[in-house]
């Protein structure tokens, strides 16, 4: 078995066991996995270097997870990832695996030496209950490669038994690439953990970053102050740098106003949440404004909708560590705000047609409340959208300015009742020729109205909408709008208040949408196909008051 393929084996282990074991388990409500009881913290951080890329520590025994799984997935897993390794996992790992398995990337070049070329440097730290059992797993291990035809090699490195082995003599410069590519180093270190390794470099750095401490990830500032927003009940965390992050994927941010982020994983009765802490250079920007209880204007959002998005003074959101955050994400994706937006939310058509910039004409006079909501239309790829806003004083004069970039455009502005409400409808009349007419001398025409956008004012909000059936949806939401909806309702329930506001997402209404706007997820779906294939909506949001970090969840619901 080659270093190749056995990484291929823990890595694919780590995380597909997080998609599977975690979010695809049967019966949340009966027995979620908080009642398993994981460590809350990864024990193998004193082996990470503070300036590794990434660390991810899945904090569960695959084991616990078994009892939970719905369709077998584990045991597929653990068949088709160790087929022609050799490995039993029943007899040879089971025995001995603790509760913590981590995967670092612990340099983006081993020997820190570019002119050679650039190797990474992989880690694999896999707890061990007995410590014994574990060192004959190591040996029985690297035997079986020597029998492979591996050259085997051992050295004693400050107290710890170091093995190592390569598949290939080397004897050219392409020869050495694949002797290193096929290189693995393995260590039991104390009475606590198996490390691998892709080159005995790694472990001993390792090995270094215990004894001096000042080396090790848990000595970070950051670190530590990430460590303290993880909920003790976590079953995965991940921990990025992310200005090596950004140079290991050779992208180029321009904004870096945030250089760390801590992410955890923890399920209760209802889903899976991901919590992330983004932690700053330096302080940043106020939050934006807090929500105490779910967004009124939701009860104009049917419960049909697809997709929304809540929250409150969108007059200030350019001003916030959201905005900070956005900033930097799109600055590192070389893609202008407007383009990512319009990928999701349609109303880039609306800025095209009328000349409308949304920050300038309409966001800076929403300092209330407001909500968007995406409505599906059948088999049409472009769905209705509806926007409520909560009335400030400044509502009348942007009122005014929307009806001004209509009629500069041409489009006529109309008023009408629907179920004695009052619309008011921007429409653009076309003439088109009568075919049927009889008449000879003269041709008939027939003026038709296309609505391209309605709008009424109803109590203390102005509600905008695609089109007359979707205001019509908007002002019958009140008996059955997104926020009766108990799916959504279980979904905000688990967002800590007070918040920042939230999305969501059906993601069986949704999918289709964001797959023709964002093709990548196809090829994720691929990747996490049971954690996809089980997803009924994902909410999310952002919350906490610390200037030096930005905190927030992306909650997962699934199907029961």
């Amino acid at each position: 078995m080659t270093q190749r393929s056995f990484f291929r084996v823990l890595t694919a282990s780590t995380i597909l066991l997080l998609l599977i074991g975690i979010t695809g388990c049967s019966g949340f409500a009966k027995s979620p996995l908080t009642r398993i009881a994981p460590t809350g913290q990864s024990d193998a951080a004193i082996f990470v270097s503070k300036q590794a890329p990434v660390m991810v520590s899945m904090l569960v025994n695959p084991e616990r997870l078994q009892a939970l799984e719905r369709d077998g997935e584990l045991s597929k897993l653990k068949t088709s990832l160790l087929a022609n390794t050799g490995i039993d996992y029943q007899q040879e790992i089971k025995p001995w695996l603790g509760n913590e398995i981590t995967l670092a990337v612990t340099s983006l070049d081993i020997d820190h030496d570019s002119q050679n070329g650039q190797q990474l440097g992989y880690l694999i730290a896999l707890a061990t209950t007995q410590p014994q059992k574990s060192r004959e797993f190591v040996k029985l291990l690297f035997s079986k490669r020597v029998l492979a035809g591996a050259n085997l090699t051992t050295e004693q490195y400050k107290g710890v038994n170091l093995i190592s082995d390569n598949q290939i003599p080397s004897t050219s410069p392409q020869q050495q690439e694949v002797k290193n590519q096929n290189s693995l180093a393995g260590a039991v270190v104390g009475n606590s953990f198996v490390l691998f390794a892709n080159h005995p470099k790694v472990l001993r750095e390792a090995i270094n970053n215990v004894q001096v401490s000042d080396l090790n990830l848990t000595s970070s500032g950051k670190y530590q102050k990430a460590t303290r927003q993880l909920p003790k009940e976590a079953q995965a965390v991940a921990f990025l740098n992310l200005p090596i992050v950004a140079k290991w994927q050779g992208l180029e941010p321009n904004a870096q106003t945030y250089d760390n982020q801590m992410i955890s994983l923890v399920s209760n009765s209802k889903g899976l949440l991901a919590e992330t802490a983004f932690l700053a250079t330096k302080e940043t920007l106020p939050p934006a404004a807090q929500l105490s209880k779910p967004v009124d204007a939701l009860q104009y959002i049917p419960a049909s909708a697809s997709l929304a998005v809540a929250g409150a003074n969108l007059s200030g959101l350019g001003d916030s560590d959201l905005a900070q955050l956005w900033q930097q994400l799109t600055g590192t994706l070389s893609a202008s705000t407007e383009d990512v937006i319009s990928k999701l939310l349609p109303l880039a058509d609306v800025q095209k047609r009328w000349g409308i910039n949304w920050r300038e004409d309409i966001f800076n006079w929403v300092q209330g409340e407001y909500a968007i909501g995406l409505l599906p239309r059948g088999e049409q790829t472009t769905p209705d959208w509806i926007f409520v806003a909560q009335k400030s004083e400044g509502t009348p004069a942007a009122i005014s300015r929307l009806d001004e970039l209509a009629s500069s455009e041409g489009v006529s502005l109309n008023s009408f009742a629907l179920d004695e409400q009052k619309i008011s409808a921007w429409t653009q009349l076309t003439a088109a020729i009568n075919k049927s007419s009889e008449t000879e001398n003269r041709a008939s025409f027939a003026i038709q109205a296309k609505v391209l956008g309605a709008r009424a004012d109803v109590g203390n909000y102005e509600i905008f909408a695609s089109s007359v059936e979707a205001m019509d949806k908007a002002l019958t939401a009140k008996d059955n709008s997104l926020t009766k909806n108990p799916h959504f309702k279980d979904s905000i329930a688990v967002i800590p208040q007070p918040n920042q506001g939230y999305v969501y997402i059906d993601w069986t209404k949704s999918q289709d949408i964001l797959e023709r706007q964002l093709p990548i997820l196809k090829f994720v779906e691929v990747l996490g196909k049971p954690f996809f294939q089980n997803l009924r909506s994902l909410t999310v949001s952002s919350y906490g008051s610390d200037t030096e970090l930005l905190k927030g969840g992306v909650f997962f619901q699934f199907n029961s």
